[in-house]
Parts: C-alpha cells; structure tokens; sequence
C-alpha cells in the first residue's frame, strides 16, 4: 500500500477516527454501566438497612450487653437474604458480635463503619477488597441511639465479583459490536475506494499515454453514471477533441503550405519567363505581370487571415470603433465581387432597402465579413449558380442575408465551419480560418452569425448587427 495513495489516507484519516470513536464510547458506557450497577447494589443495601434494623434494635442505651448481643443474634437468624449477602452485628466496643456466615470475624478497621460514625447519617459506603481478596461493597448503618452515644452498628456486605463479572461480559459484547462494526465499516469502505482508486488509476495511465502523444488512447470500462464514469466520458471526449484538433491542425498547415507555394510557383514561373525575354512578347510579358500581381493579392489576402487569426487567438484583435453605415460597407463589398461575378459566370443579385443603418462599428472590419462571405460563396458555387445579397433594417436590427446555389454544407458539417481549421470540403482552396475570424468580428460588434444549408442545393449565411434607430 502507497503511502500516499487514496487508501492509506483513508485507513489513516477515516478507519483511525471511527475506531477512536469507539473505543471511546466503550470506555464511556462501561464506566456508565459500572455506576449504574454499584449504585443498584448501594441502594438496595441502604433500604435494608433503613427498614429492618429499627425493629430490632431500641433507642435506649440502657440496655446491657447481654441484651444487645440476644437481639443481635435475632436479628441475624432471621435475616432472609444470607445468600445474597452478608450481614454482621458490630457492638459499641467496635466488636463484631455476630456475623451471618456463622465464623467468627477478626476485628480490624472497617473504613465504612469509621466513616459512618462520624457521619451525620450515621451511615457510610465503602468498596474494597477484604483480607481474602474478594472484592465487596459494604454499608454500615449506626443503631439508633439516645444522647449522642454510640449504640453499635449493623454491617452489610455484598461481593462484587458477579457484578463485575457481569460488567465484563458487557465490556466484551461492546468490543465484539466494535469489531463487527470496524469490520464492515473496513470492507465497504475499502470496497468503496477500490471502486474509485481503480477507475482513477485507468484515468492516470490513459491521461500519461495521451501527454505522450498517443492521442486514440482512451478508457475503457471507467464506471458508471456518477462522477467518475462523467470524468472518465469528459477525458474520452477530450481525447477525441485533441485527435480532432490535431487532426485538423495538421491538415491547416498542409492548406496553408499549398496556399502559399501555389501562387509563389506561379510568381516565380512568370518571373524566370519575363526575364529569359522581357521585350520579345509584350502581350505575353503583360499578361505575366498580371498573373504576379493577382497572385501577389493572393498572397497578401492569405497573410492578412493569417494575422488576423494570430491575433485574435492571442486576444489582440483590434478593432476601431467609429460611426459608420452597415449598408455602405455592404455595397463596397458587393461591388468589389460584381467583375470576379462576370468574369466566372456567376449571377449575383443585390437588393438593399436605400433605409440607413448607422451603428458604431470598425468599417474595415465589417467589410472584412462581408468579403469572406461573398469569397465562400464564390468558391462554393459552380459556374451558372447564383449568388444573391438582401438586407433590411427594422426594429434596432440589420439582417444582412447572402445566400448561393452552390454544393451546400453537409448536416454533420454544419455545427463546426466557424472553428479554427475546420473545412467542410476540403477540395476547395482555402485555409479553413475565415469564418473563425469572421465569428470573432460579428460578436465583437455585438451580433450574430448563423448557417443554414442543404447539401447540393446551396448555403445561406445570415448576419445580424444591432444599428441605432434613426428619425423617419
């Protein structure tokens, strides 16, 4: 047993303190006990003594010793509980005269007899061991007497070895209780903590594997529907969400890596072709110088998502809040895309209320989410699809809808295209980060972005911003 493990701790911090308890509240009830029966028996002494003595002894102390010793014997013969205890007739000399067991008594200091003489009762208790080694409890009760003067003394005497025999037996069916309960509180209790201490030792062994690297480990049989077997669900699901991040981090840079050696091959291609003969071809040198610009946009474009990414996971995102109109930034954008629309040979319909929408906003920002938009859309949507853009204010709010006839998003997709890395079609060009960004702009600025999609049939994006209410 690990001297630090959950059970050690257990044994030592909760088995120690009930077995504590226990051996305390043994220790409490047996000195209860033994009060309780002492006192029984010193009860039951001192009502012998109060209601039988008087009827055989008188007040007066006129009476000789010859007298006192025939009514002492009486007293004796007929005292019925011989077998229970023991009773002796002590004269005013101190003298035992007669004892119930028939054997004469050796005279030495009784401390109960002392102690009743000087008590005010004219009777005391005492518990000791006589000469023979028995253990006994005895009262002496003083002879009523007349003027002060001492009239002699009737003493019980009853043993204790039954009665702390008894106590005994008490003592041992408490401790043999005790065990019982130690006992069970032990097996279940360790029960108890095995059915925690192994699902725990399967969480530490799968959580080692998994900082290893060996993201597909999981755990397996853990428990099941309390705490541990939810911890034990929430570590599976942690594993998978790192397989799955990993997964598509991966696949980003592998994106990203052919994002930036495609245009950089071109780049380079029209380069070294200008330069073997830049005055031979002018079209042809025109052309080049077209495509390198086109692919220098291109690689700028990617370098600016990669920044703002960069930014926003590290929390720097910045953003430069000043009035603007939602609609006019809209327009830019849609204008932007009207010759890339021509010249692919997609339709894109635009219909915006001429209403205003002012608001507090970064422009470029929502812009910035307006071209992501209308670029996804592009992509997504083969050439003789549509692309169409609508908006309305009403109410503090513009819904800005861009909706597209292109191959849609599948259901299982759907709930995951605004993480980082995440594409839901990987054959298309793209880093799998700008609708991540996008996201991040749209709650910066207080709104929400939502998809809807029909796999096959095309995709609508819509977004909401919150403007401010203007004078009709």
């Amino acid at each position: 047993m690990a001297k630090k493990s959950i059970t050690a701790r257990w044994v030592l911090n909760t088995l120690c303190a009930i077995i504590f308890v226990l051996f305390c509240i043994i220790i409490v009830a047996s000195v209860l006990f033994k009060e309780q029966y002492y006192e029984a028996v010193r009860v039951t002494l001192d009502s012998r003594a109060t209601n039988v003595v008087s009827s055989y002894f008188s007040i007066s102390n006129d009476s000789s010793d010859d007298t006192f010793n025939l009514r002492a014997k009486q007293f004796v013969e007929d005292f019925s509980d011989k077998s229970v205890m023991e009773v002796w007739v002590i004269d005013r000399s101190g003298n035992v005269v007669v004892s119930s067991s028939g054997f004469s008594v050796e005279n030495e200091k009784y401390p109960d007899y002392a102690e009743a003489r000087l008590s005010d009762t004219g009777k005391a208790t005492w518990v000791g061991r006589m000469s023979s080694g028995e253990k006994v409890m005895a009262l002496s009760y003083m002879l009523p007497s007349s003027g002060g003067q001492n009239s002699g003394a009737v003493r019980y005497i009853i043993s204790l070895s039954d009665i702390d025999s008894q106590l005994i037996r008490v003592i041992l069916l408490m401790c043999f209780i005790a065990v019982v309960i130690i006992a069970f509180v032990t097996v279940s209790g360790l029960f108890f903590v095995r059915s925690i201490v192994r699902p725990v030792k399967k969480i530490n062994e799968t959580a080692i594997k998994i900082a290893k690297g060996d993201l597909s480990a999981r755990i397996e049989d853990a428990g099941g529907d309390d705490e541990i077997g939810q911890l034990c669900e929430s570590i599976n699901n942690m594993a998978h969400e790192i397989k799955e991040s990993e997964r598509m981090k991966n696949e980003f840079i592998s994106t990203v890596s052919h994002e930036l050696r495609t245009p950089l091959t071109a780049i380079k291609g029209w380069g070294e072709t200008i330069l073997e003969d830049p005055i031979k071809d002018e079209a042809l040198t025109k052309r080049g110088l077209n495509v390198i610009i086109s692919e220098s946009e291109r690689l700028t474009s990617l370098v600016e998502e990669l920044l703002d990414f960069s930014r926003m996971e590290n929390g720097n995102l910045t953003m430069r809040m000043s009035s603007m109109d939602v609609l006019a930034e809209l327009d830019e954008a849609v204008f932007v895309f009207k010759d890339r629309s021509m010249r692919e040979g997609k339709e894109l319909l635009y219909n915006v209320s001429e209403v205003p929408a002012p608001m507090t906003g970064d422009p470029n920002r929502i812009k910035q989410v307006f071209v992501n938009i209308l670029d996804n859309s592009f992509k997504y949507t083969e050439a003789g699809g549509t692309i169409s853009v609508t908006a309305k204010a009403e109410k503090g709010f513009v819904t800005i809808t861009i909706a597209d006839t292109g191959c849609g998003i599948p259901s299982a997709d759907l709930p995951y295209v605004t993480e980082k890395f995440y594409k839901a079609n990987a054959s298309v060009r793209g880093s799998g980060i700008g609708l991540a960004v996008v996201n991040e702009i749209v709650k910066r600025h207080n709104g929400t972005l939502s998809l809807n999609s029909i796999e096959g049939r095309g995709t609508t994006v819509t977004v909401v911003f919150p403007i401010q209410q203007t004078q009709q």
